[in-house]
Parts: structure tokens; sequence; C-alpha cells
């Protein structure tokens, strides 16, 4: 089996992609932000850099406990309909007022998050794989070019550190994928879009071949390109 990290974060969020105004967050890591979290690790700025890899996620100790807070949020999104498109006309890209554009919103959030995981970068086309470039990062951090701190979710969300697992870090409870599962979590998600591929999972304390989930870019089909295609029509 492949080397297994071990993740410490005191206190992050993982907003579920259909979370607006109360922004509820999934209770375990999705592979698509875990493949970010990697990507900046090894300071990696191009998501489709390291395509073809595979992820297994694994939980210690119990599900982490829910906060609900109220914090001041800025709630503008990417432009895909013609109201956007004139704020960005008339403001610029990325330039909003706060007056109009930031107020309270619910947020949850997941304390004492602690996970396993493990890489398997075999169908991986890049020269250098990402298994590889992680294991530089741990073994000699000054070869690495990156920037910002280290973050496992949104940006504030700084973890404690990162290392190679031991045993006397607990059990883990591995997220197996399975179709009639009760944990969906997301894989890929179009930022243009806002559209993705999901998995449906299950914990299991025994690892297998089903805990790997490849990351993928997310392939439109030809439903979604009509229905994208008709919804420009009326805008």
């Amino acid at each position: 089996m492949n080397q297994i990290l071990y993740l410490e974060c005191p206190c992050t969020s993982f907003p579920r992609s259909f979370a607006r105004d109360f922004k509820e967050t999934y209770l375990y890591p999705p592979p698509s932000t875990v493949y970010g979290f990697l990507l900046s690790l090894v300071g990696e700025e191009d998501m489709t850099a390291h395509l073809g890899v595979k992820l297994a996620i694994g939980i210690l100790g119990d599900d982490s406990p829910i906060s609900r807070i109220v914090r001041k949020q800025r709630s503008h999104k990417f432009v895909v309909s013609s109201e956007a498109k004139k704020r960005v006309e008339k403001y610029g890209e990325g330039v909003y007022p706060t007056s109009q554009f930031s107020k309270p919103n619910f947020q949850e959030l997941l304390t004492d998050v602690r996970i396993a995981l493990t890489i398997d970068s075999r169908n991986e086309d890049a020269s250098i794989k990402l298994s590889e470039r992680v294991a530089i990062a741990l073994s000699s951090p000054n070869q690495i070019s990156r920037f910002g701190g280290l973050s496992l979710g949104e940006s504030w969300s700084m973890i404690n550190g990162i290392r190679k697992y031991r045993e006397t870090d607990g059990a883990i409870r591995w997220l197996v994928k399975d179709n009639r599962g009760l944990i969906s979590l997301p894989v890929w998600i179009d930022r243009q879009t806002g559209q993705g591929s999901f998995q449906r999972f299950r914990e299991d304390s025994d690892f297998q071949d089903d805990c790997w989930v490849s990351i993928n870019k997310h392939e439109i089909s030809t439903k979604q390109k009509t229905r994208s295609s008709r919804s420009k029509r009326k805008q």
C-alpha cells in the first residue's frame, strides 16, 4: 500500500455546492478539496497539472463537531448572468462595493479535523508525479516554491501540519465508493460553470480498491450544453 499521510486542521469548513445564504458544510473533506490542498502544498497553480491522480481519504477519531456562526461575507458569484456582467462593466472584474455586496450570513464550521490520505500517481501524465512532489515537499520543503498559508478548504482554514501517518494516531475510517452510500462529496467542480462530478461513499475500517477516487476534469454532457446555450439565449 502507498504511504499514508496524516493531516490535522483545527477549524475549517467545506461549503456544500448548493449553499447560499446559509453556508452548510460537508461533514467530510471532499476529494476536490484534498486535491486542491495537495496542489497548494507543492506550489502548483494549474488545477489540471495532475489529472488522473488517485486519492484515498480516511477519517481519524469521531466525526468533527459542527458549530454555527454569523460572519460577514461577500455574496457575489461567478459572472454567469446578465446582471453580473453589468456589475463587472460598472465596477470592474472582482471589484464590488462592500456596502452592497457584503452581508452577515450563517456558516457551519468543523473543528478538530483529522484525516489520513494516500496518493496513487501511476495514471498521471505529468513528468514529475504528484506523489513525488509531495514527498519532496515533506522531506525538503526548501525545494518547493509556493506562497500563502497552507489551508484545507477556505483560505482562512490553515492546518496544524502534515506528516507521515503513525499507528498511534488512531484507527482510520476509510471512505469507500458506494453508489448507495449516504455520503455524497464533490470530486471535481468547474469554477466557471459551477457544474461538477460527485461520488457517493460509505465508511469502512479496511482499506480496499474502492477507496481510490480518480481526479478527472468534469466533462459537460450534450444535454447540459444544450441547457446552457438556451439559458444564454434567454439572457
